[in-house]
Parts: C-alpha cells; sequence; structure tokens
C-alpha cells in the first residue's frame, strides 16, 4: 500500500503558502520547490480549489490557503488529491472466484478488518493539522538560519 507523492507535494505546497505569504506564490515558483513540473502542481491546485482547500488567483495574489491552516487536516487534503469520495484505501480486485471456497469468502472475511483500518488512519489524519506542521517547519527552518 503506498499513497502517491500528490499527498506530500499538497502539504509541501501548503508550506510554500505559509512560509513566503508575504510574496507572490505561483505554480512555477511551488514547482520549482518540489523539483516537479508546473503542470502537476496546477492539477493539484485545482484538486485543492474544488475542495474548498486553497484560492488561486492571477496576478498579485497567486496562490493562497482558502482558510486559516487551523482548519486544514490531513485528511482534509487526502481527500482533495487522492481519492474520490467513494472510493476506499484498499482496493479489491475486480472478479474473486465465486466457485473458489476462499474467493467467495474474501470480502466477509477481510472487509469489516479493511475498514477498520482505513477508519484509523483516516481519524489520526484528522487529528493533524496544517498549522502544527508549519510550526514544525518554522523551527527547523529557524534552527538552520542560526
Amino acid at each position: 500500500m503506498q499513497i502517491s507523492s500528490r499527498f506530500t507535494m499538497a502539504i509541501h505546497m501548503f508550506a510554500c503558502m505559509d512560509h513566503f505569504k508575504d510574496e507572490k506564490v505561483t505554480s512555477e515558483f511551488m514547482a520549482g520547490s518540489i523539483g516537479t513540473n508546473p503542470v502537476i502542481i496546477r492539477k493539484l491546485l485545482q484538486q485543492l480549489k474544488q475542495a474548498g482547500l486553497v484560492e488561486v488567483s492571477r496576478g498579485i495574489k497567486g496562490v493562497r490557503p482558502a482558510k486559516d491552516l487551523k482548519g486544514i487536516t490531513f485528511l482534509d487534503i487526502y481527500k482533495a488529491v487522492e481519492c474520490n469520495p467513494e472510493e476506499s484505501l484498499f482496493h479489491f480486485h475486480e472478479k474473486p472466484c465465486e466457485a473458489c471456497p476462499v474467493g467467495s469468502h474474501v470480502h466477509v472475511v477481510l472487509d469489516q478488518k479493511l475498514d477498520r483500518i482505513q477508519n484509523a488512519m483516516e481519524k489520526e489524519m484528522a487529528s493533524i493539522t496544517l498549522d502544527q506542521v508549519m510550526d514544525d517547519f518554522k523551527y527547523w527552518i529557524d534552527k538552520d538560519s542560526v
């Protein structure tokens, strides 16, 4: 199981927005910090905007969080960039063999357990806000500037 890099890139983007809030933050600027193509950043910005997490404006403002960082959790970002609301973390193979004693019972045996795992992960992600993460960035950035 692996969550794609879209999730960590989105957090990196918020860190750029916060650290450079007095400057114009653009997709090109964030792509340079992240080390990726600006097209990828623009796609992530579209997803984050659709979720109500960022404001994107051309001109002087650039990209900004749409609300206070205390109100944005890892779960909000995960849901915005990693999955559709109908999707679950674990994806089952499409057609287990109903004639097989294992295949015909795989969902009965695993579904509830996998739901518990996903719920635990989502609960933990919901407990981490971006302002907590930005405090950590500030600590490390300040420590390196000494």
